[in-house]
């Protein structure tokens, strides 16, 4: 208020004025260049026209609309922009479904889209959006803020060898360069909605809606192959694809989310482009492949990148628990039960509106193979925990990769994984460290999901859910009854003198059962007995104190 008066006083412009003022700061030779070019010029891709359908044949319902993102919309129109909701919440309005993203589109540039929101933040350098955030903490929410972008062919970009790594110093300073493949790498070079339009991927997805008139700006179709639920490329599909490969897995996305059908076009090239996949950044690839298994629909996308060819080969953590036709291994045994109660679980949190947990989600992808690993392991002669660490390092090292935020991530999994040997033991003051652990609900809820798979005994299980929900006298009684039962296994078991074990030998009595476990009694494990009991004095394992530092699951 202060500002704005002294302004006033002083004789300054308003914001608002400030920012119209520069807004031919745009690219708009290039812009003018693409918009006058024919569409043979532009890799096929034509410019549409622009049709405005009112509420009356839309049908969207204003009461599914982010009274933010409309806020958003309506700062950039008070400053003198053109502002709309754009894309893929446009596209699940229209379905009568409620959007989880708001995005918007603008002829501001991000400079100036920046300007006008106190807390706006520019970001990415493929393509510079901006980010206006709008509370705090986990409750915060960011509407998506692009400009509209240049329909520009492949032959106007400049060309470098390498890519996003390999090219950094190429890349510096330019707006509009390709790889030899021609997949985009920098792409803001900013232009009129009509080749904003016809840049985007699916008619679906380049879709335009005005709150403030309710009307829906529909250059290619979109309108019409939403209510045909039909997904059709904009343009040639083999040039669209080669542009950005992505744009294949985006496709499986929204047919399994949407229950659509590709377009035949649309559809024929994809398995012979999927190729180029092999070019995109692996922690671009692994971003998409978790949204595709994270839309409340995992089966169908399974399903649906079987039906195109895509469920081998593709993705290094679903080729660890698919075959080469894309099919669960051991469909109809444990591994498939417990692969697939996963995925329905993680479904119906996300239909309920819950959170769901990457880390958990990938710890289930790659269990068995940890568990196979873990056994091979420990019949080589190592104990129980360094045969787990080790399986761990191997797996993940070979399905993850080097991808951002792997450090985070393969934390919070190894957590998951960590605790499961833990869980065999049910004496000892390590059963309350484990149950006061803070990612105690995931790695229970992974022992759970265990039991009902039918690779553990689900007594198990129960024992630890009774104990979690228990009162302290029903604590102790099942602490009790465990002792009992440690006991009776002890005196039921012949006595042997423990000799150092030999490289490849088996232990005797560490048969792996259903899930390749057996009850855990080397050392390694905070309380851990062997032979006769002793009266000794208590310590803290550092295995059980480092397992105790990690956050909540999701």
């Amino acid at each position: 208020m202060i500002k704005k008066f002294i302004d006033k006083l002083l004789g300054k412009p308003s914001l608002a004025k400030v920012v119209k003022a520069v807004k031919p700061v745009k690219s708009a030779a290039p812009a003018k260049a693409a918009k006058d070019a024919p569409a043979a010029k532009l890799g096929q891709t034509p410019l549409g026209k622009r049709i405005e359908v009112p509420v009356a044949q839309h049908g969207i319902d204003p009461s599914l609309l982010d009274e933010r993102a409309v806020r958003v919309v309506q700062t950039l129109a008070d400053a003198g922009f053109e502002a709309y909701i754009v894309g893929g919440a446009v596209r699940d309005l229209l379905l009568g479904m409620r959007p989880k993203d708001f995005d918007v589109a603008t002829d501001a540039t991000p400079e100036q889209v920046k300007g006008l929101f106190r807390r706006a933040f520019i970001i990415g350098r493929r393509f510079r959006i901006v980010h206006v955030v709008y509370g705090r903490g986990r409750e915060h929410e960011v509407i998506e803020v692009s400009t509209f972008r240049a329909l520009l062919g492949g032959e106007g970009a400049e060309q470098v060898a390498g890519n996003e790594k390999t090219s950094k110093e190429e890349l510096a300073g330019k707006s509009h360069v390709v790889d030899a493949a021609g997949r985009v790498l920098r792409d803001n070079v900013w232009g009129p909605q009509i080749e904003d339009a016809a840049r985007r991927d699916f008619t679906v997805n380049a879709l335009y809606y005005d709150p403030q008139r309710q009307l829906v700006v529909d250059y290619h179709g979109g309108l019409a192959d939403a209510k045909k639920r039909v997904l059709r490329m904009i343009g040639d599909p083999e040039s669209r694809y080669r542009e950005d490969p992505v744009r294949i897995v985006r496709a499986v996305r929204f047919a399994a989310k949407l229950g659509f059908e590709l377009e035949p076009k649309t559809r024929a090239p994809v398995k012979a482009m999927a190729e180029l996949l092999a070019n995109v950044p692996a922690s671009r690839l692994f971003d998409e492949m978790i949204k595709l298994l994270q839309t409340g629909h995992s089966l169908a996308s399974l399903a649906e990148l079987r039906k195109q060819g895509l469920g081998h080969g593709v993705f290094p953590v679903l080729d660890a628990m698919l075959d080469e036709n894309g099919e669960m291994v051991d469909a109809d045994g444990v591994r498939g039960k417990f692969l697939r109660m996963a995925f329905e679980d993680t479904d119906l949190r996300v239909a309920e509106g819950r959170g769901v947990s990457a880390n958990f989600m990938l710890a289930c992808m790659l269990w068995f193979e940890v568990l196979g690993r873990w056994t091979a392991n420990r019949d080589a002669g190592e104990s129980v925990i360094p045969a787990l660490q080790q399986a761990i390092d191997t797996v993940f090292d070979a399905r993850i990769g080097d991808i951002s935020g792997r450090g985070k991530l393969a934390s919070e999994m190894r957590e998951i994984w960590m605790m499961q040997p833990r869980f065999e033991r049910r004496t000892g003051s390590g059963v309350y460290t484990l149950i006061d652990q803070p990612r105690y609900r995931a790695g229970f809820d992974f022992l759970r999901l265990r039991a009902d798979a039918g690779e553990i005994d689900a007594a198990l299980a129960d024992w630890w859910e009774d104990f979690a929900l228990g009162t302290d006298d029903e604590r102790e009684a099942l602490l009790e009854d465990a002792r009992e039962a440690d006991k009776q296994q002890r005196r039921s078991s012949p006595k042997v003198h423990q000799l150092p074990r030999k490289a490849g030998a088996k232990a005797e009595g560490e048969g792996a059962g259903a899930g390749g476990q057996a009850p855990v009694q080397e050392a390694g494990l905070e309380d851990a007995e062997a032979g006769p009991a002793k009266k000794r004095r208590r310590r803290r394992r550092p295995d059980a104190k480092a397992a105790d530092t990690a956050g909540p699951a999701d």
